[in-house]
């Protein structure tokens, strides 16, 4: 039991240090395709048994782990493969994989890939995050970024909706899990989207998760119930009333940089200061 614990923990290691796939990394993508193994060594271009020798412990090389990786984290690429050799695969399993594949597409095509890795970046880095939780602190994110470095991190458009600031297209994406922690295969696809960050993005990411990352979705959405962006917009209706009204990206930044006066908006310590005020 030992001599085979050694083996797995040389593989891990060996597998980590080159960057190669990973046997659950495979199992992944048979599941996000619903593809089985034959049909997918044929769709991804290799021989028929490939796929099952990698399962079975086989190391793929550098080459074919990447195009495994590109599968992983592109459906668009995966399309491509599935057309390129389409006369290779059994018509029912090509038109499985083809359907998991354009459904995949449909599922991020309005969501900008920018924000698609910062959500990447936030599911790396926190165990369990919430529909809730992950609203809150992208709106964090986006308005302390910009309070710093005057410029926006994201595009997307910020709603004042009852339960505090709300990316709508965000929102689409993960609404069924409604309360419940995010963890659907599905989403390995962003799995390594978080790569296109840079230090900078990652420096500002860092500070909110290690800060208001710290608490639930509810204590963070009753935070912003008290902060003037998601108050401004939510002038003229009532506490339980619907609103699709923009938090202004102007007054998030006035606000911040405002809040920064008093607390330092770049350090850990300033933030956890700021939070317990407001709690």
């Amino acid at each position: 039991g030992l001599i085979d614990q050694n083996v797995k923990e040389v593989d891990a290691q060996y597998r980590n240090i080159e960057d190669i796939v990973t046997v659950h990394d495979i199992q992944n993508l048979m599941l996000m395709y619903n593809i089985g193994k034959a049909p997918l060594s044929l769709a991804l271009g290799f021989g028929e048994i490939t796929i099952t020798r990698y399962l079975d412990g086989q190391v793929p090389s550098k080459e074919y782990s990447d195009i495994i990786r590109r599968a992983l984290s592109s459906a668009d690429y995966m399309k491509n493969l599935l057309n390129q050799n389409k006369e290779k695969i059994a018509e029912p399993a090509y038109k499985k994989a083809m359907i998991a594949a354009k459904e995949l597409i449909a599922l991020y095509k309005n969501v900008s890939p920018k924000l698609l890795s910062i959500i990447s970046y936030i599911f790396s880095e926190l165990r369990e995050v919430t529909p809730l939780m992950l609203q809150k602190l992208l709106y964090y994110i986006q308005g302390i970024y910009y309070a710093l470095y005057d410029r926006l991190l994201f595009t997307e458009r910020c709603e004042s909706w009852i339960h505090g600031p709300v990316y709508r297209n965000v929102y689409a994406l993960f609404k069924d899990f409604k309360y419940n922690p995010i963890d659907d295969i599905r989403f390995s696809l962003l799995k390594n989207s978080a790569n296109e960050l840079t230090p900078e993005e990652k420096e500002i990411i860092n500070l909110v998760l290690n800060t208001f990352g710290l608490y639930s979705g509810k204590v963070l959405e009753r935070i912003t119930h008290k902060e003037e962006p998601w108050k401004k917009a939510r002038i003229g209706y009532s506490a339980d009333g619907y609103s699709n009204e923009a938090i202004s990206v102007h007054s998030m930044k006035e606000y911040f940089k405002e809040i920064g006066k008093t607390y330092e908006l770049n350090s850990e310590e300033g933030l956890k200061n700021y939070i317990h005020h407001m709690m």
